[in-house]
């Protein structure tokens, strides 16, 4: 299951899975440079980037806001 980052705040991530999900993460248990919009995968007890799905959302974001604006 993926989850992105949706927010931090402080020490803690705020993550949505996939499913509709939150949970809520220790910032010291994620990847050192996590930011907000990241996905990440939970893989045995480990969380793990998923840069290839981070850059196929923004991309994603990228083509809704480009036809939202479109003049």
């Amino acid at each position: 299951m993926r989850f992105c980052v949706d927010r931090i705040e402080g020490d803690v991530a705020v993550l949505s899975g996939d499913g509709g999900e939150t949970v809520n993460v220790p910032l010291a248990s994620l990847p050192e440079g996590v930011r907000e919009g990241d996905v990440l995968r939970y893989d045995d007890g480990v969380w793990v980037p998923d840069p290839d799905e981070t850059a196929r959302r923004a991309e994603r974001v990228r083509g809704k806001l480009n036809r939202l604006f479109k003049k």
